[in-house]
């Protein structure tokens, strides 16, 4: 849960070598990836350094809190990043951005991976690689209390404000869910947690896990008592880059693999639960 500051604070989620096989045969080429296109994983091992885009404010997966008296990006998304660094035998460089520019910066060349509660969309997959889903929580409405009694229903929402994290897969799940009410798009969950306990939106639609964490921080909101219907491409996966990085989803792919036998996926999740919960009273 991304340590928010402020009035937030109170209220409380690739490219490059599609690797194109072993090569001509006659030439000795058995290279995995494209002549054309750089390896990524080699890059990465070179260069010593994997170079993380995120956008922490997505508590327990991505958020910022103090540790020793120095502020940290730490969550659930990062130790699986770390857990992936140490397999790679390489280091981690957490780059911290805007939830829309986390994909851009794969396709820029400044991240090596994209981790942020990201969605492997149809759309998405058309520009990025994608590695196994490590996560998949449903989908909740966050409404303000004083709205339990009226915010019963898809058809209650008719006409209301609604809040999606921009270039998120809550702005798809609010359009096509929730067909009658206004998608309002916000960059930054804890902002649209502000709004909603306001009264400038009517709610908001998060993963079950974020949207647990901020009701928790705030006795005025809720989760509504409203069904929505949770879908296997809205499970979060990393990204990479969309050329190039067969090599590295392989490895990526291992590491998560171990990480869900291991069960150590869902204990990430609920140890940085705790550190935002506890951060959030200090």
């Amino acid at each position: 849960m991304k340590k928010i500051t402020g009035l937030a604070v109170s209220f409380f989620a690739l490219f490059t070598l599609a690797a194109c096989g072993g090569g001509d045969s006659s030439t000795g080429d058995s290279t995995s990836s494209a002549n054309n296109a750089e390896n990524q994983l080699e890059k990465i091992k070179e260069a010593g350094v994997l170079k993380v885009a995120t956008s922490a404010d997505f508590a327990p997966f991505e958020f910022h809190t103090m540790i020793d008296g120095k502020d940290k990006v730490v969550g659930a998304d990062i130790d699986l990043v770390e857990e992936v660094a140490k397999d790679l035998g390489v280091k981690v460089d957490i780059m911290d951005m805007g939830y829309n520019t986390v994909l851009a910066s794969l396709k820029e060349g400044k991240s090596d991976i994209a981790v942020a509660g990201l969605s492997a969309t149809n759309e998405r997959r058309e520009q990025f690689g994608f590695s196994d889903d490590y996560y998949n929580p449903p989908q909740v409405i966050v409404i303000n209390k004083k709205d339990q009694d009226t915010l019963t229903s898809i058809d209650a929402f008719a006409g209301k404000n609604v809040g999606g994290q921009k270039g998120s897969i809550q702005e798809d799940v609010v359009k096509e869910q929730l067909p009658d009410a206004k998608l309002v798009s916000i960059e930054k969950v804890p902002s649209m947690i502000v709004e909603v306990n306001q009264g400038s939106l009517d709610a908001m639609v998060l993963e079950k896990t974020i949207a647990e964490s901020y009701v928790a921080q705030n006795s005025d909101l809720m989760i509504a008592d409203v069904a929505l219907e949770s879908k296997d491409d809205e499970a979060y996966a990393i990204a990479v880059p969309k050329d190039g990085s067969d090599d590295l989803l392989k490895e990526i792919n291992k590491t998560i693999k171990r990480l869900n036998d291991e069960g150590k996926i869902e204990e990430f999740v609920q140890k940085n639960n705790e550190i935002a919960e506890k951060a959030a009273k200090e």
